[in-house]
């Protein structure tokens, strides 16, 4: 019996060698979780029970868990290497099969997929729709789209303006306005405003204070109207909207002259006119347009304080052809595009995944996971929902194996090797003994 016993305790401490040998073998092993073998005793035992005096039988290997604890997330520089702080495991898909893995190491296939590090699969997330939204609920294989982003014509410009109150009348009458002559206008605003085809052009308002709390803003986009005329000839001159305040400095109305669109809206919007097909090349370029509804100014956070007369920067929502020039990921997994006409758009997410027992998972090589039915059904979502971690982008995480405690269990589970050996020796004695009395 006593051979059966060492026996058994060998195995056991070879096993434990063979756990500790694997855990030094990964300890640079990005994202791998260390493994720990875990032991029972054996006793022979009847229907009736054990008995009192049973000695037992040895042991035997109940378990290898894994230790899903966290590990160091370093930083690394590259912008697809991302750490996850906190639970969770990033999904990846190779032909329909889902794997789960805790090792960030993605890169970029030929066809923009962000897959593994052989390229074996591609990592899941939420897609987006065309205006950049995400669409949750859906896995879906991410990918870089690095082609430009559609230029946008602008539709509206806002801003917020003070003209100063103690500014000096201009009499129009004596001075009529000339936007080649400063003395004609008080302050001249320029905004950029871009056409179908991301063409810049640009807007200018000249502010001429014209008496007591009143203003009028004359617009021109490349010098000339926004129709498309010139401004100097005596057929098309420039039409202003008139502005006035009260007594307190606070804008009252904004009356602006018939055109061939609406230009006036309840909060003090003032519209652009409709450029209609223009072939001077003035505001539309080579045959693009503006909006069919054209461009509308926010005079509404207009004050008549005195103070210099200034504006903020001008906010407008148009752009011009953008090209992809670098990727960011927030700690929420949302992939954003950095365009050259300094536009950001989301292109993605990333999502995790969570069990509600990890120790349940298969290992299946590659720093991967499967689900199992101890483990539970998956549950998806974005990163930092929950109880699920953050993504670090630029990081990798480390193994989570400490190397010191691994190597004091080397020593432990070698000396326990020669301790069973030595059962099995002195056994091996006393029946020669026995032998020998015969």
């Amino acid at each position: 019996m006593s051979f059966n016993i060492g026996l058994s305790g060998l195995y056991a401490s070879n096993k434990q060698l063979d756990v500790t040998g694997n855990n030094i073998a990964n300890v640079a092993t990005t994202g791998f979780k260390s493994s720990r073998a875990e032991f029972e005793d054996v006793y022979s035992a009847t229907k009736l029970g054990s008995g009192s005096k049973t000695t037992g039988n040895g042991v035997r290997l109940a378990n290898v868990s894994q230790q899903f604890t966290q590990g160091d997330i370093n930083n690394t520089g590259n912008v697809l290497d991302m750490g996850i702080n906190g639970s969770g495991f990033f999904v990846l898909n190779s032909n329909g099969s889902l794997s789960y893995t805790r090792a960030g190491t993605f890169k970029v296939d030929k066809d923009g997929y962000v897959t593994n590090t052989d390229g074996s699969a591609r990592l899941q997330g939420y897609g987006v729709d065309a205006n950049g939204k995400i669409l949750n609920g859906v896995l879906t294989d991410l990918r870089i789209d690095t082609s430009n982003l559609a230029p946008k014509t602008t539709t509206s410009v806002s801003s917020t303006i003070n003209l100063n109150s103690t500014a000096p009348d201009i009499d129009q009458v004596a001075n009529p306005f000339d936007p080649s002559k400063q003395a004609s206008f008080t302050k001249q605003f320029s905004t950029p405003v871009y056409d179908t085809q991301g063409n810049q052009h640009t807007m200018d308002q000249f502010m001429v204070k014209t008496g007591a709390n009143t203003w009028q803003t004359y617009t021109l986009i490349d010098g000339r109207n926004p129709d498309g005329s010139d401004p100097t000839l005596a057929a098309s001159p420039p039409v202003p909207s008139t502005m006035v305040f009260d007594t307190s400095g606070k804008l009252v109305s904004v009356t602006t002259p018939a055109v061939p669109a609406p230009i006036v809206s309840p909060d003090l919007k003032v519209s652009g006119w409709i450029p209609g097909t223009v072939t001077n090349g003035v505001w539309a370029a080579n045959g693009a347009a503006a909006d069919p509804a054209g461009i509308t100014i926010s005079m509404s956070n207009t004050t008549q304080f005195n103070a210099d007369t200034a504006r903020s920067i001008p906010v407008q929502n148009g752009y011009a052809t953008g090209q992809i020039t670098n990727l960011t990921i927030d700690t929420s997994g949302v992939m954003l595009a950095n365009f050259s006409n300094s536009q950001t758009k989301a292109i993605g997410q990333i999502s995790l995944a969570s069990f509600t027992n990890e120790q349940g998972l298969q290992p299946v090589g590659g720093t991967s996971w499967k689900e199992t039915y101890s483990s539970g059904i998956p549950g998806y979502d974005a990163p930092n929902t929950g109880t699920l971690g953050q993504i670090q982008s630029n990081s990798l995480e480390e193994s989570n194996v400490n190397l010191t405690s691994e190597l004091v269990d080397l020593i432990k589970a070698q000396s326990n090797y020669q301790a069973n050996a030595k059962t099995i020796s002195t056994q091996s004695t006393i029946m020669q003994t026995i032998i020998q009395m015969t």
